[in-house]
């Protein structure tokens, strides 16, 4: 009797281990909760991993059409996101508009315009107080400046028309650092930073909607969606530093995500395949990449001093990176700013384009034909043209504090807000 029951201790010292592994696998095949039509997350490909992943069997593969939200236009291309951006995708409701470049100034609150072609400020205007972003309405047919206010009672959001580029008369909102927009086009997104609140509003009117308290994101600042339009994920910038995830159809809070170490998230970008959330972060000096549907950390890459901007190239193989050069949100002109170029594909930088004479760059976007990026020098007061080929920058000098510049037109269907983020 005791022989037998010694061979089933035996037994079960290497049944128990393989059993459990058994559940993990199952477990690991199938889908998490938000997911819809892939499989569990693959390990990051980059280099450098901070932290390490957790092993994963499986990479994502989207097996079907992407099921969205009710009013968001369908997702052409499952595989890449950005497809209905492309160079030659160019919406009848931009048709007419000039190229330009608006440029808010955040000290001298005021916006210049700037000719690409001939790279001369064709025309300036005064705005709100602290004008943060120009944001490229959800219908294309209004560039809207968020002016925070800076600790004023009220900021404002001022139209701009493309079609003339004149601006019409600001409406009072109480504290619009950023502006985004549902991607069904049903609201405007105003990201209300010293409040840790998201207002809901009509997206022509900007009368309030609705509000959703982040009370555990600190200086909620920048945001990007999931492929299917059913819940974003917003940095956080203060305070350590972090990720909120916001339910876009139930209008909650879902969660919060701690990165690696403290830090200063910036911008936020998602992969075309709609599997990964690229997240800047300004302390940390590179890029954080998230799984978004199981809201965790899966890679970091390197990238530069005071990484900031991030925007995808117009073929989306690459995501150009801004390094602002410094850690500070005062930082001194003519610093080690540079721009890294990110391959989608391997998750590696590329290249990397420093600032002649040093720089600061920003905020910005990519031009119609993808051969020119534009970058607010924050601390140079002047704006980066920058050769997507070479590299090589031209500068022109603008107002005191240039920030958030927009590029326009751009390519696409409709716009989910901040510089141009379009789908």
């Amino acid at each position: 009797m005791y022989q037998l029951v010694g061979r089933w201790l035996r037994a079960a010292r290497w049944l128990v281990p393989v059993l459990g592994l058994c559940g993990w696998v199952g477990s690991a095949a199938l889908p998490s909760s938000g997911a819809r039509g892939v499989a569990a997350p693959c390990a990051a490909a980059a280099s450098t991993i901070h932290p390490p992943p957790r092993p994963a069997l499986l990479c994502k593969v989207r097996t079907g059409p992407v099921e969205t939200v009710p009013g968001m236009p369908p997702v052409t291309d499952p595989g890449n996101l950005y497809s209905a951006a492309a160079s030659d995708r160019l919406a009848p409701a931009v048709a007419g508009a000039p190229a330009r470049v608006y440029v808010p100034n955040r000290r001298s609150n005021s916006v210049y315009v700037i000719d690409p072609a001939s790279l001369a400020v064709v025309d300036r205007f005064p705005v709100g107080f602290s004008p943060q972003h120009v944001v490229p309405s959800w219908d294309l047919k209004t560039l809207w400046v968020a002016n925070n206010g800076s600790r004023r009672r009220f900021g404002s959001l001022t139209p701009i028309d493309p079609q003339t580029g004149r601006p019409g008369l600001a409406i009072p909102v109480d504290d619009p650092y950023n502006l985004y927009f549902t991607p069904d086009g049903h609201s405007a997104i105003v990201v209300a930073e010293r409040r840790k609140r998201l207002d809901f509003r009509d997206p022509q009117t900007m009368a309030l909607q609705q509000s959703i308290a982040a009370p555990g994101c600190s200086g909620i600042n920048h945001a990007d969606f999931s492929i299917d339009g059913r819940y974003a994920i917003f940095t956080c910038e203060f305070r350590g530093g972090g990720l909120v995830k916001v339910d876009l159809v139930n209008h909650r809070v879902l969660g919060y995500l701690r990165l690696a170490k403290r830090g200063m998230p910036q911008d936020i970008r998602i992969s075309p395949d709609g599997t990964t959330f690229y997240v800047a972060d300004m302390h940390a000096d590179g890029v954080y990449l998230i799984d978004g549907d199981s809201f965790t950390q899966a890679d970091f890459i390197p990238t530069g001093i005071g990484t900031h901007g991030l925007y995808p190239s117009r073929d989306a193989t690459s995501l150009y990176v801004a390094n602002r050069g410094s850690h500070s949100t005062r930082g001194a002109p003519h610093g080690r700013g540079s721009i890294a170029v990110i391959d989608f594909a391997t998750r590696k930088v590329e290249k990397t384009w420093p600032v002649p004479s040093g720089g600061s760059p920003d905020m910005g976007n990519v031009s119609v034909d993808g051969r020119q990026l534009w970058l607010s020098g924050r601390f140079d007061n002047v704006v980066y043209d920058i050769d997507t080929t070479t590299g090589a920058v031209k500068i022109i000098p603008v107002g005191a504090e240039p920030h958030g510049l927009t590029v326009w037109p751009q390519p696409g269907r409709y716009s989910l807000g901040h510089t141009g983020n379009m789908r």
